[in-house]
């Protein structure tokens, strides 16, 4: 995550914590990266979604198809998460965590196709999602 982030607000104040947990999914072992994972559901999705989420986003399309990452389908999820999850008093924040989402739709189509059964069904879950998603913020104008 850019330098420039660590300035951006996740749910629980700065996002300084962020880039850490980033590469712990990463390149931790496989209880290192569910932790992580774990508190970066919290901090960028699960609650609300954050200015940071909107920076994390392009990381996690890049962890999840990263053969190093023990838990790919954990990071699929997130993503879902985030699409899912809104924060209407910044609701041009909420289209950002979206789109981001969204424009990741190529990546979970070759997700669907993954030799990784979790994987797999993790991405055929995320692409249903994409392709049935309306909010009020990404409604056309």
């Amino acid at each position: 995550m850019p330098a420039q982030a660590l300035g951006q607000r996740g749910a629980y104040g700065s996002a300084a914590e962020v880039p850490g947990r980033l590469s712990r999914v990463a390149w931790g072992d496989a209880g290192t990266s569910a932790s992580a994972l774990s508190d970066l559901g919290l901090w960028l999705g699960e609650l609300a979604v954050f200015d940071a989420t909107v920076e994390a986003v392009p990381f996690l399309w890049d962890l999840a198809v990263a053969d190093s990452v023990t838990n790919r389908s954990g990071v699929i999820e997130l993503l879902q998460t985030i699409l899912e999850h809104a924060n209407p008093p910044q609701i041009a924040v909420q289209h950002a965590a979206h789109r981001a989402v969204i424009d990741g739709r190529s990546v979970a189509d070759v997700l669907t196709r993954d030799a990784d059964a979790a994987v797999q069904d993790a991405g055929r879950n995320l692409v249903t999602a994409i392709d049935s998603h309306v909010c009020e913020s990404c409604r056309p104008a």
